[in-house]
């Protein structure tokens, strides 16, 4: 016989299954992140929306959630997921490599953030010394759960955002303690406690990094033998849930414990395999717990204390995003667009920040409607998170084009260096080489996203629309290099070919090119050399399948360099040219120097 409780269970999970089903969709048609998606969904569902309804219209139980409790552990269990997901995308020597950026920035970030936070709280309430400074470092912490899902791990924004994120995360445990040891009844044996905690958890995290590095491999090799993709998420499962449960044992945080599992699998071989089965429970329990935080909200409280909640958002939001930039930027961590955007997108609170608020009321550091109220605050910060990281682009987007223009005005005469006109696919991988191999460029695009993300990541680009007449001639074109053409509009290349090579007869200009004939078409405007895109991808492509058929490697090395050769000749023969054009060999022929 099936319990009420066995039922509720059932009915929560069907309303948590059907808001995803439908946030997630319609959000993405209308390009609206579905973070704000699942936080309405909480909200609507939640106790404080249809779930008081209730009593007066029983039907409402299935399509509802009366309590917040009921899902608040799948909540958890999203968090620990997310941060596993994180750890797969990472390495060890990777956080190697942020470490100034983690146990400097983001160490200077909280205390900084949090004894700001802490003297602006004194100054316009009565909150003593210990609930001012416990309130101001839990609304310093930013949000994991969003902050990453949104910028990633990857770019200049992600790896800012992620370092501080970390160093967050590690920070939780010990700021817990600290709460714990200023509460009134708080004994002497704190400190003794917090010692006792870091060692064990050092010990446990040393544990499971050798463990892991012995046992990973040969668990999933396991897996893979039996070429189940059940028992890859099984075991991935497990690694998760006894790293977590590992670190919970000794007082650290689960969510440490998940995210070294994913930096353990991320060392093995087998982490994509792992990635992409576990990425469909990434999204869905990020949605749970975003539910949870939208019942959080109470509409009759919110809209009793509105003007007070507004100010407390809006002060929370300017402290954090001017501290994060300015620290980003002094530091020299960051520059001027990417710490503007960082800053805002680290400027909410965080879910973590309901845990510690949840401390500080249980150590009776801060009363339960300090602690209600700055609740409010957290769930309608985590609510315009996506909001501040769009804004944050945004103005990234205009310091960073302001910084290109003033710049350009302020060069002087242009040194000699390639230009590199279009800034893509294969623009980004032409300047980084030349940058690899300390070659002075610029590169312009017209796309001002681009610019900006381009410019963020280290990359010398301005903005310029080079169809305009007279665009290229403030890059120096007089006294550059050479000029490469790698914009994806074959009749604009043609037509800046053949003004550059007008105006400058003894210029080096090197064009993309769609195929043969428009190669044949760039080397008549006067291109020094024009590369067809397609050949060399083509051709490694048909050798890749022609060695996977058993094909011997000497016959097909041959059949590619006549391939080559029939190119070489129908481009000189439609091109008019006295020269063979230069198309690269894949490697040279047996017996060839090459």
């Amino acid at each position: 016989m099936v319990t009420e409780a066995e039922t509720s269970a059932i009915g929560n999970a069907l309303v948590v299954l059907g808001a995803a089903g439908v946030v997630i969709p319609a959000f993405a048609r209308f390009r609206i992140s579905p973070v704000i998606g699942f936080i309405l969904v909480g909200l609507l569902v939640g106790p404080s929306g249809l779930g008081s309804f209730t009593a007066d219209y029983p039907w409402l139980r299935h399509v509802t959630i009366s309590s917040p409790d009921d899902i608040a552990l799948f909540g958890e269990l999203g968090i620990i997921l997310l941060l596993f997901s994180i750890g797969l995308e990472l390495s060890f020597r990777r956080l190697w490599q942020l470490r100034k950026l983690v146990f400097g920035i983001g160490a200077a970030e909280l205390l900084l953030g949090g004894a700001i936070l802490g003297t602006a709280l004194m100054l316009v309430s009565d909150q003593s010394t210990a609930s001012a400074y416990g309130l101001g470092i839990a609304l310093a912490l930013s949000s994991t759960a969003l902050v990453l899902p949104i910028a990633g791990t990857q770019s200049a924004v992600g790896r800012a955002s992620f370092s501080m994120l970390l160093f967050e995360d590690l920070a939780l445990v010990p700021i817990i303690f600290i709460l714990a040891a200023l509460s009134p009844a708080a004994s002497g044996d704190s400190a003794e406690l917090l010692l006792t905690t870091l060692w064990q958890g050092a010990l446990v995290v040393a544990s499971l990094a050798i463990g892991g590095w012995f046992l990973l491999p040969r668990i999933f090799a396991q897996a893979a033998r039996a070429k189940d993709p059940e028992l890859f998420l099984a075991a991935s499962l497990l690694v998760v849930i006894v790293a977590a449960l590992a670190t919970a044992a000794v007082g650290l945080s689960p969510i440490v414990g998940a995210l070294l599992a994913g930096l353990m699998i991320a060392e093995t071989e087998y982490h994509t395999e792992v990635e992409a089965i576990t990425a469909p429970f990434k999204g869905l329990a990020l949605g749970v717990f975003l539910i949870s935080v939208g019942m959080g909200l109470n509409l009759r409280t919110i809209a009793g204390l509105w003007p007070q909640l507004i100010a407390a958002v809006v002060g929370v939001v300017l402290i954090k995003a001017v501290v994060t930039a300015a620290l980003l930027r002094f530091s020299g961590a960051a520059r001027r667009g990417t710490a503007a955007e960082v800053g805002l997108l680290m400027a909410s609170p965080s879910e973590t920040t309901l845990i510690v608020l949840a401390t500080a009321l249980q150590a009776q550091i801060i009363s339960r409607t300090t602690a209600e109220f700055w609740q409010l605050v957290t769930a309608i910060g985590l609510t315009i998170t996506p909001l501040l990281a769009r804004v944050g682009h945004d103005i990234a987007r205009r310091i960073e084009i302001r910084v290109a223009e003033a710049e350009a005005d302020d060069d002087g005469p242009p040194p000699r260096r390639t230009v590199v006109v279009g800034f893509g696919r294969v623009g980004r991988i032409v300047a980084g080489l030349l940058k690899e191999h300390e070659r002075p460029y610029i590169a312009v695009d017209a796309d001002i996203d681009a610019v900006a993300a381009a410019r963020r990541d280290g990359f010398a680009v301005r903005f310029a629309d080079v169809g305009r007449p007279g665009s290229l001639d403030r890059l120096g074109i007089d006294t550059a290099e050479a000029v490469v053409l790698t914009m994806d509009d074959p009749v604009q290349q043609l037509r800046m070919t053949r003004r550059l090579r007008r105006k400058y007869p003894d210029l080096p200009i090197i064009s993309r090119a769609r195929g043969a004939d428009h190669a044949a078409a760039l080397y008549q405007a006067g291109a020094t050399d024009a590369v067809p895109e397609t050949l060399e991808s083509s051709l490694q492509l048909a050798e890749a399948v022609l060695i996977d058929l058993g094909v011997a490697m000497g016959p097909v090395i041959a059949s590619i360099h006549d391939v080559r050769a029939k190119m070489r000749h129908d481009i000189m023969t439609k091109g008019h040219l006295d020269r063979e054009p230069r198309i690269q060999r894949l490697r040279p022929l047996p017996g060839e120097d090459g």
